[in-house]
């Protein structure tokens, strides 16, 4: 399997129609993530089946802070486009209490996302198949085609193999993130939105090291939100394809009003890349850091300590898990 290497147009004129043949007149569902991959994949299939379509958002208690109204608000005032949002905190924070191995974690997101996509298929009937946002760095690093397993990403090495749909449509697994751009803004999506950085399926559970709890993902989701919003306020964010914070969930000593504290680290990252197999790190301003740092251990409450990941890919992987 080789990626695409043609012209944008030409591609979204193949991908409708492989999704009408493939698919043919079945309601179909598709995975909705709020993500450009999937936003893309949405569009095409509306393009492609019209009312036929209805999207399933699933807000899994890691998304970032404000992002589950925000998809929901884009995509059905915007684009009008039908959408179930299905609040699942708690089932997943029950699938995978006790959890710490990445690997399992991945495994276990990719299949209550395929079991929840199956039960609101049941209720809406008739429907065949499902259509997600895999793209082809996702095949890579799965270990599919050829290639050595770096993780298994929810919605290809993550992917149970019994489900109840008889076939699942990916229009644009032979596309690179930036050809995906390339799609969304021929398709007319936001600028701000085809640019929008990546965030992995699993949301913040693959950026929580060790147990997930919901205390754990509003810390992250809180300092995220400081850096982010910092790094995209002075500009810095023209300079990154990726930046986020992670928790790695290890605590240290520090010093809050006078006494002696026992808190955690967060660790914020800053990548360049091309397409996303390899990556280098943007060098941010020492003033630009120390804002960030002051801001996160003074208003995250549970953090003392803000560390800059440093390490490109490889050797290690954008994401931590």
């Amino acid at each position: 399997m080789k990626h695409y290497e043609g012209k944008t147009k030409d591609f979204i004129e193949k991908a409708i129609n492989e999704i009408k043949s493939g698919v043919l007149d079945s309601p179909v569902l598709c995975a909705l993530s709020g993500g450009v991959d999937s936003a893309v994949c949405a569009v095409l299939a509306q393009k492609a089946v019209g009312k036929n379509l209805t999207c399933i958002f699933v807000d899994t208690g890691f998304m970032r802070l404000n992002e589950g109204d925000y998809v929901e608000k884009l995509f059905k005032d915007t684009h009008n486009i039908n959408l179930i949002r299905v609040n699942a905190e708690e089932r997943y924070l029950a699938a995978l209490k006790g959890i710490t191995e990445p690997e399992r974690k991945r495994k276990i997101i990719g299949e209550t996302f395929i079991r929840i996509f199956e039960e609101e298929a049941k209720k809406l009937g008739g429907i065949g198949y499902l259509i997600q946002g895999t793209i082809y760095p996702d095949i890579i690093e799965s270990g599919k085609e050829g290639h050595k397993n770096v993780k298994s990403h929810h919605n290809v090495g993550g992917m149970p193999t019994n489900i109840e749909f008889r076939g699942v449509v990916e229009p644009i697994k032979l596309l690179y993130k930036e050809q995906v751009r390339s799609v969304a803004r021929e398709l007319g999506l936001p600028a701000e939105f085809a640019a929008r950085q990546p965030f992995p399926g699993p949301g913040l559970a693959v950026r929580v090291l060790g147990e997930l709890t919901k205390e754990k993902c509003d810390m992250l989701r809180h300092a995220d939100y400081i850096f982010t919003s910092e790094l995209e306020k002075v500009g810095l964010n023209k300079k990154a394809k990726q930046y986020f914070a992670m928790l790695p969930n290890v605590a240290s000593v520090g010093v809050r009003d006078k006494a002696r504290v026992y808190e955690q680290a967060i660790v914020i990252r800053a990548v360049e890349t091309k397409d996303f197999v390899s990556a280098s790190i943007v060098r941010l301003p020492y003033p630009f850091l120390e804002k960030v740092v002051n801001r996160i251990t003074q208003e995250v409450k549970g953090v003392n300590r803000v560390v800059y990941d440093l390490t490109p890919k490889p050797s290690g992987t954008i994401e931590w898990e």
